[in-house]
């Protein structure tokens, strides 16, 4: 009877971790779609209007075209006529709209060139932001390095780590660990810690020999 119970519940549990994720990755799927849905409604309309075809096979066309034109722009953009108009173009629309340039340093940071986003760069650490003596380590990400030596850490919390929290260190409480990326650190952070002790394993091999 007990062996018949822990066989249902390991096939429930088995069950619910296989499909779990599967649900997730189709509702966050379906979420995004129907954002950007929402948002090229009007050039949807014009293309069902002049073409007589399927709402969902113009949303996917609209998609299509604006992927397309983001291309173009970016192509345009990288062109040294391109970089003079973006130039031009965004000292004209910082001036009308001053949350215009936040936003766009926000996207940089995510989006941008690994020498402009330190979540593209990647020098993810242990920090001790209560003092060496507490024992107690926060993973973080090195946001900036200063003259004097110091640093500027951002602390994800877990699970969303595009919240958190700042602080400014001295070297000594902040233990960069190079061998880590900031793609596996992210993941331990969504799983509110799980993996950790996978994540640092190599660094601290790699202390233990410093020693």
């Amino acid at each position: 009877m007990d062996r018949i119970k822990r066989f249902i519940k390991t096939s429930f549990v088995g069950g619910i971790l296989v499909l779990l994720p599967i649900v997730i990755l189709v509702f966050l799927f379906n979420w995004a779609f129907q954002v950007v849905t929402n948002l090229i409604q009007p050039l949807t309309h014009l293309i069902i209007k002049n073409n007589g075809m399927p709402e969902i096979l113009g949303d996917m066309l609209a998609i299509v075209v604006i992927f397309l034109v983001c291309f173009i722009v970016g192509s345009v953009a990288s062109t040294g006529f391109g970089v003079l108009m973006h130039s031009h173009f965004d000292k004209y629309l910082a001036r009308i709209a001053p949350g215009y340039r936040l936003i766009k340093e926000i996207v940089g940071q995510f989006f941008g060139d690994k020498s402009s986003s330190p979540f593209a760069n990647g020098e993810v650490a242990r920090a001790s932001i209560f003092g060496l003596g507490c024992g107690t380590t926060v993973t973080a990400i090195v946001t900036s390095r200063h003259a004097d030596g110091s640093f500027t850490v951002f602390v994800p919390t877990g699970p969303n780590p595009t919240s958190g929290n700042m602080f400014h260190l001295p070297p000594e409480l902040v233990e960069i660990c190079p061998d880590v990326k900031v793609e596996d650190m992210m993941r331990t952070i969504i799983a509110c810690g799980a993996g950790s002790g996978n994540l640092f394993t190599s660094q601290v091999i790699l202390n233990e020999k410093a020693r």
